[in-house]
């Protein structure tokens, strides 16, 4: 029987989680689903110095946002927990201690100022490789007791082989050798009892049955360690990717100073969390040369682990807005609306009143075809949800145009859309382009002037649209209060 596919992702709880290991996530993610696998979530946290308050929390709910789900974790269970790793202490002692019995691990009580004084000699001799010497690793019984009637806490070593080649055949990055020479007996085990990733990792992998690890390329040379452990174990070892890194424009290692902070920022930004993980799918994988929108159900079919290329892929934040606005468009009304619904909420926008939900739903059609993000909403529906306009003589006053036409134009706009039997949109436009006409102006001329009453905007959705949301009384209302601040600019008017 074929074995089932299990992934996991993995992070550390040190912070807010970024667009690099969220990428990772969603690849281990679309893989799993595809071949109807197993997604877990653990968390590595025996770096217990490095652990951040909330961080945990944070991961979970970025990975929720951006519309990934999981069978297994710190927060549902299963039948393979715990799923954090600090709770997971006895299992990699005795681990280490199975190590240490067959031979391929050895205690060491070297201090950190003797460890410190070594790399510096190391270095001044300039030596080939830098890193732990072997001292401990045959010493006598007496020398071991010595040591340990010191009360000196001990680490547990793996020994690396002194020759030989470790190998991997890696999904993306194909068939890797590392001379084991170059490598040091690396800690398995800390003084604190607790594992270092190499360790934790490969002994969490095997017991909760994971078949394929994805990884950003950083852990490449990490890779002769876990080879090696899983040899020691007589462990089957899953399959490996190590995914290329996401760099900034300038092909530099990407950082707060090029944009997000955290993923959660993207959020705040008015992206929506199906556009960012098509977007994020794209750096570094994909289905052919032109395909570049894709559902998450279009992710899960055709997504591969093997077409992830080697080559490190460009965080480009003007494609991932170009990509947003077309998930946008592809949005259906109810969809857009109850984004920007939640987006307003968390964001709190400079409105007079909460939008309620028709209100949302009435100003998407006018709003989709022009957002990038739904940040850009804003600007353009103030005047919707905005008790009054401010405008002045400047903005209603069109080119080749006067007080006294603008008045007039205002007037014969207010007294027809005040008659119309239906206010609606196409009413409304049935009414106003042959006005235009009548009072020998440009439709432009007329609809900019109405345009500046009724939103106080220079630019707005479309106007006939634009109307019908704000209703008859209010657009009325709006166009009088303009006509009004025209009348007291002209020669003689009141002040």
């Amino acid at each position: 029987m074929t074995k089932q596919v299990r992934l996991r992702f993995a992070p550390s709880p040190t912070g807010n989680p970024h667009i690099g290991n969220i990428r990772t996530a969603i690849f281990g993610w679309l893989f799993a689903r595809k071949h109807d696998g197993a997604y877990m979530i653990r968390v590595e946290d025996t770096d217990q110095g490095r652990r951040t308050d909330g961080a945990v929390e944070a991961m979970l709910e970025s990975l929720d946002w951006v519309g990934l789900d999981w069978d297994e974790g710190p927060d549902v269970g299963g039948s393979h927990g715990p799923y954090v790793q600090s709770e997971r202490l006895d299992l990699y002692n005795d681990a280490a201690q199975l190590l240490i019995d067959s031979g391929y691990a050895y205690r060491c009580y070297c201090s950190p100022e003797r460890l410190n004084q070594l790399r510096l000699t190391q270095q001044e001799r300039g030596d080939d490789t830098i890193g732990y010497d072997g001292h401990c690793l045959d010493l006598s019984d007496s020398k071991r007791r010595e040591y340990e009637e010191s009360g000196t806490p001990p680490v547990v070593r793996f020994r690396m082989p002194l020759d030989g080649k470790s190998t991997l055949d890696d999904i993306i990055f194909g068939h890797l050798e590392f001379e084991n020479r170059l490598y040091d007996d690396f800690v398995a085990l800390k003084s604190d009892g607790f594992p270092t990733y190499h360790l934790a990792s490969v002994v969490d992998d095997h017991h909760m049955g994971i078949t394929h690890v994805t990884r950003g390329k950083e852990w490449l040379s990490s890779v002769p360690r876990h080879v090696q452990l899983y040899s020691a174990f007589g462990w089957e070892k899953p399959e490996f990717a190590h995914m290329p890194m996401i760099l900034a424009p300038d092909k530099t290692k990407l950082s707060k100073r090029h944009g997000a902070a955290s993923l959660m920022d993207y959020r705040d930004m008015g992206v929506l969390p199906e556009a960012l993980m098509n977007y994020l799918a794209l750096l570094g994988w994909s289905l052919d040369d032109r395909t570049e929108i894709f559902t998450t159900e279009e992710l899960i079919r055709s997504f591969e682990l093997n077409r992830v290329s080697k080559s490190d892929a460009v965080f480009d934040r003007n494609k991932l807005d170009w990509l947003n606005g077309q998930h946008i468009r592809l949005s259906d009304d109810n969809r857009l609306a109850d984004a920007l619904t939640k987006f307003w909420d968390d964001s709190a926008p400079d409105f007079d009143e909460a939008p309620c939900d028709e209100q949302v739903s009435r100003v998407v059609p006018l709003v989709r075809e022009r957002l990038k993000t739904l940040q850009d909403a804003e600007p353009l529906v103030k005047f919707v949800f905005s008790n009054t306009v401010s405008v002045e003589t400047d903005q209603l006053v069109q080119r080749r145009m006067g007080i006294k036409d603008t008045i007039a134009v205002l007037e014969a706009a207010r007294d027809g859309l005040a008659s119309l039997d239906k206010f609606d949109t196409q009413s409304i436009e049935d009414l106003l382009r042959p006005m235009a006409k009548d009072l020998d102006v440009k439709v432009g001329q007329l609809l900019g002037s109405l345009r500046a009453a009724v939103t106080g905007q220079k630019v707005s959705p479309p106007i006939f649209e634009s109307l019908e949301v704000l209703g008859r009384e209010t657009s009325l209302s709006r166009i009088e209060e303009a006509i009004t601040v025209l009348k007291s600019s002209e020669p003689g008017g009141s002040e």
